[in-house]
């Protein structure tokens, strides 16, 4: 028996194909049981127009046969096989693909498609083998025939022993090394993991004897006992009837795909036919994972071509503000590369990823409206990732994404949409007020409130460290701007503007003395419109507020960052009337008083003072 060279590829495309090709090893195992199922379909088309074949779906299946002692492993399929002449030509050749050829040359319908359309899938069994033998048989041939390599120098192919059409493959499995561990692609738990993870929905029937443990009868000892086992479901969930379907069936697979501990809020089960089409199982989880909001955290819906898996985690299938989806997409219509873990036209996915995208948007409005008490649980663990979604990348995001934000409001101090807020203003108010703090039991002490409540208007609760920015890239809803309680301007006039006026002309040169007192830490001081009880409190002017300050801060790059800050004295207060008996005979004591009142606003704002041990002191000379 002679040795024969592959006939156009060398030992460079082989090593190439094994070392570079595929990511992981254990990819073979898939990629054998896709080629053995191929062989499987092939026949049962045969069928359709071939009298003198019989085809029982349930007479076909593929067995995995693991030998530890002589180190091979075997998978069996009772597909169509091969002649001399197909063994020749389909494994002769690397990158030459029977089904590929067999798929253009038929075609195919009730929902059957060729896996297999490249012809390097069965030459990844050599990054686990240092030998593969093909013993084949087809219903076209009288004889069957063996083919045999040991890697890139060749081939041999000749007569063989076999009754029944089908294809068994025999792998000799390399010795372990320092980096790998072969013996793994022995082990029975090895192998069903494999299979679970990426062939657990071929449509054929995958066998394995399992070893298993069984009580003696009227005693303590046990018996281990060899059963063959189907180890694959063969019909996914996704493929059948929603109809036939129960939530606890759902659970149940939100639970054996490890998608989280907890049960998901809502599943999306669709199917879409198009231009491209596909089918889709998604689930929004009620919790969040522990790791979410950590660089750790992998977003990515499963990926399935034709019920085998094809990546794990496909992160472009939702954009990054829907991260917390789980789930996975199955489409015939994919066209892959060699390896399968690659997309070959990312056209296709962008079509799938949009319309996922339109549809869990659709499906979280629904929750909204329909079920709001669940809407809420969910919008607890994930409401922050919507405001980031908001904010990031310009605000490309921020029209799809504005209607499915909520704020805790101070009317009753339940969660409000911003549509909500802005039909129930009242008709002379102009602005969507939001108050930002670090609680809502804080925010409720801040002097700024005081004006907004006094008018009898509503605020939204601001305790994220992102609201403010999302909210600065949203501007305004329902062509009504957003204003901040603590901005400079709020748009609320005060009740007397005739002794408001008055007061400004008095309390000239008192705000004059102060900003010079004050000049490298406040913009600007001036008599405020939104006090009532308190005599002093910080507002901001231009893009960046206090609080916004406080969280780039916190930041490893953001260290410096300050707002344009402005002390607001309370002109009904009678510290004013103290500052002014100060201006007039006491300068000292004016600038006493001024330092001691802006480090108390920023107090009260959760900012740091300069200067504690001064200020102390400054307030113990006070009541001296």
């Amino acid at each position: 028996m002679t040795k024969k060279a592959f006939r156009a590829e060398s030992k460079r495309l082989l090593d190439l194909m094994i070392n570079s090709i595929y990511t992981h090893r254990e990819i073979f195992l898939r990629e054998l049981i896709s080629n053995s199922s191929d062989a499987i379909d092939k026949i049962y088309y045969r069928a359709l127009t071939d009298e003198s074949l019989k085809f029982d779906k349930d007479s076909y299946f593929i067995k995995i046969i693991p030998d530890k002692s002589n180190r091979t492993l075997k998978l069996i399929d009772t597909g169509i096989g091969m002649t001399k002449e197909e063994l020749e030509e389909n494994l002769g050749i690397i990158a030459k693909s029977g089904s590929l050829a067999f798929k253009s040359e038929n075609e195919l319908k009730d929902g059957y498609d060729i896996i297999g359309q490249f012809g390097v899938g069965f030459y990844s069994a050599f990054m686990v083998a240092d030998k593969v033998t093909v013993i084949s048989k087809s219903p076209d041939s009288d004889k069957a025939w063996k083919w045999e390599s040991e890697g890139a120098e060749g081939y041999m192919i000749e007569e063989a022993e076999k009754t029944d059409p089908g294809t068994e493959i025999l792998l000799h499995i390399k010795e372990n090394t320092e980096e790998e561990n072969f013996d793994d692609y022995l082990e029975e738990y090895r192998l069903r993991s494999i299979v679970k993870k990426y062939s657990d929905f071929i449509r054929y029937p995958i066998k394995m004897d399992v070893y298993t443990s069984k009580k003696k009868e009227d005693s303590d000892e046990y018996d281990t006992i060899v059963e063959e086992q189907t180890i694959n479901s063969m019909v996914p969930i996704w493929r059948k009837n929603k109809s036939d379907l129960s939530q606890e069936d759902y659970d149940n697979f939100y639970s054996e795909k490890h998608y989280g501990f907890d049960k998901p809020l809502k599943h999306i089960h669709f199917t879409v036919d198009g231009a491209i089409s596909y089918r889709a199982l998604l689930f929004i989880p009620e919790t969040k994972p522990f790791d979410y909001y950590t660089k750790e955290y992998e977003k990515g819906l499963e990926l399935y071509s034709s019920g085998v898996m094809i990546m794990n985690k496909c992160p472009d299938l939702v954009p990054d503000y829907f991260g917390f989806v789980k789930g996975l997409v199955d489409s015939e219509d994919l066209s892959l590369n060699i390896s399968r873990e690659i997309l070959q036209h990312d056209r296709q996915l962008k079509l799938i990823a949009k319309n996922i995208k339109n549809k869990i948007k659709s499906e979280l409005l629904s929750l909204l409206e329909n079920d709001r008490e669940k809407y809420e649980s969910f919008y607890e663990s994930f409401g922050r990732q919507l405001k980031f979604g908001v904010y990031s990348d310009f605000g490309t995001n921020k029209e799809e994404l504005k209607d499915l934000m909520m704020f805790k409001s101070s009317k009753e101090k339940k969660y409000a949409t911003l549509k909500e807020y802005v039909e129930r203003m009242p008709e002379d108010q102009k602005f969507i007020y939001y108050a930002s703090g670090d609680s809502i039991d804080k925010i409720d002490k801040s002097p700024q409130i005081e004006a907004v409540l006094d008018k009898g208007y509503e605020f939204l609760y601001f305790t994220e460290e992102i609201d403010e920015f999302a909210i600065n890239v949203l501007m305004s809803y329902s062509d009504k701007e957003f204003r901040s309680v603590a901005g400079k301007d709020t748009g609320i006039e005060p009740a007397d503007k005739a002794l408001d006026e008055k007061v400004k002309e008095e309390s000239a040169d008192l705000l004059n003395d102060m900003k010079e007192l004050l000049k490298d830490k406040v913009s600007d001081v001036k008599l405020s419109t939104k006090l009532r009880k308190h005599p002093v409190c910080l507002s901001s002017e231009g893009e960046l507020t206090i609080e916004m300050e406080k969280v780039l801060n916190t930041m490893p790059d953001g260290g410096g960052v300050k707002a344009q800050k402005v002390l607001e004295i309370n002109p009904d207060h009678k510290i004013y009337k103290s500052l002014m008996e100060a201006l007039a005979s006491d300068k000292e004591k004016l600038s006493l008083y001024t330092d001691i009142l802006y480090n108390q606003a920023l107090l009260i704002e959760g900012l740091p003072i300069e200067d504690p041990v001064d200020f102390a002191d400054k307030v113990s000379k006070l009541m001296g």
